[in-house]
C-alpha cells in the first residue's frame, strides 16, 4: 500500500500546527490511522520516528529564528520546549553547539545568497572522535587526483541530473537515521576517483550489486560547519556548492598551517549532509577532516 499521500498530509498538518503542543496521537488522528499503525508507517518512510520528526523541526525553525534578535528563552518557549536549558540540551545534541554559539557562528554570514568570504569564521572547528562507522550508497567515478584538496567534486551530487538515487538509496538502505555522507573512495586503476554518496548503515544486508560500501576507520576529527547561505524558496544552488569548494581549500590552504594539526592519512575524510542543507535561509554542511597533533 502506498502511504506517501497520507504522510505528507501528515507533514502539512506538522509544519501548520509546530508551535502547538503536538503529540503522535493528534497527528495519527489526522491520518485517521491508529497511533501503533501511524507510528510504524511514519518510522519506515521517514527513518525516525513522528516526535524525533517533530523535534527535529522545532529546532531548524528555531535556529532560523537565532537571528532575527530575539531572545533565546522566547524562541525556546514559542517552540514548546518547557525550559531554555532544554532548548539549549536539545539543540546542542542537534548541531553541536548551544543555541549563542551557533547563532555567534552565523553572524554575518547570512548575505542573501551572495558568496561569503571563507576566513575568519571557519577559525575554530569542533575537535571531536568518532568510532568507525559503514557507509553504503551509490558513486560515480571522476578526474579528480586524489590529494587535489580543494575538493572541485564536493556537491558533484548538486549537479547529477540522472536517476533520483539518493530516494532510491533510502528506499532499499532505511538506515537508522537521515544524513548523506559523501567522500571519496581509494582511486581506481585509471588513476580516477570515486565519490560516493550514501548513508551510515549498521550493516551491508541490504546493500545491492550496485551499491558501494565502506568502513569509515575510527578517527580524530576537526569538524568544519560551512558559512550558511539562502536556498530557501528553489534559489539556485550554485552558491551552496562554491561556499563548499571554497571551505574544503581554506582547510587545506590555510587552516592547517597554524592549527598545530596535521591531516591524518590513514584515515578518511568527509562530509556530511542533514537537514540543514535543504532549502534554508541558513543552508550549511558539515565537513569532517581527520587529524592527529602535529609532533
Amino acid at each position: 500500500m502506498n502511504y506517501s499521500k497520507d504522510i505528507e498530509r501528515c507533514i502539512d498538518y506538522i509544519e501548520e500546527n509546530i508551535k502547538d503542543n503536538l503529540t503522535a496521537e493528534k497527528i495519527a488522528a489526522e491520518a485517521g490511522y491508529s497511533l501503533y499503525h501511524f507510528s510504524r508507517v511514519f518510522s519506515l518512510c521517514k527513518e525516525m520516528s513522528v516526535m524525533e520528526y517533530v523535534r527535529s523541526r522545532k529546532l531548524s525553525l528555531a535556529a532560523v529564528e537565532l537571528f532575527s534578535g530575539r531572545r533565546i528563552i522566547d524562541i525556546a518557549l514559542e517552540y514548546g520546549f518547557e525550559t531554555p536549558g532544554g532548548f539549549t540540551k536539545a539543540f546542542r545534541k542537534a548541531y553541536g553547539y548551544s543555541p549563542s554559539q551557533y547563532a555567534s557562528r552565523m553572524d554575518g554570514y547570512l548575505q542573501g545568497g551572495s558568496v561569503v568570504k571563507i576566513g575568519g569564521y571557519l577559525m575554530n572547528p569542533v575537535i571531536m572522535h568518532k568510532p568507525a562507522f559503514k557507509v553504503a550508497g551509490y558513486g560515480i567515478e571522476t578526474n579528480v587526483a586524489e590529494g587535489n584538496y580543494t575538493k572541485d567534486i564536493a556537491s558533484f551530487w548538486s549537479h547529477y541530473d540522472g536517476e533520483n538515487l539518493e530516494s532510491k538509496m533510502y528506499e532499499i538502505l532505511a538506515p537508522p537515521r537521515h544524513g548523506e555522507v559523501g567522500l571519496c573512495v581509494p582511486a581506481a586503476e585509471s588513476g580516477n576517483a570515486t565519490y560516493l554518496l550514501g548513508v551510515i548503515v549498521d550493516d551491508f544486508s541490504r546493500v545491492t550489486d550496485e551499491m558501494l560500501t565502506v568502513e569509515v576507520p575510527e578517527a580524530d576529527y576537526a569538524v568544519f560547519t560551512t558559512p550558511p547561505v539562502d536556498t530557501s524558496e528553489e534559489k539556485d544552488q550554485g552558491d551552496f556548492v562554491q561556499v563548499i569548494k571554497s571551505t574544503w581549500k581554506y582547510i587545506f590552504e590555510d587552516w592547517f598551517k597554524d592549527s598545530g594539526y596535521v591531516y591524518d592519512e590513514g584515515k578518511l575524510d568527509y562530509e556530511f549532509y542533514d537537514e540543514r542543507c535543504h532549502s534554508r535561509v541558513d543552508t550549511v554542511m558539515e565537513i569532517y577532516v581527520p587529524v592527529r597533533v602535529r609532533l
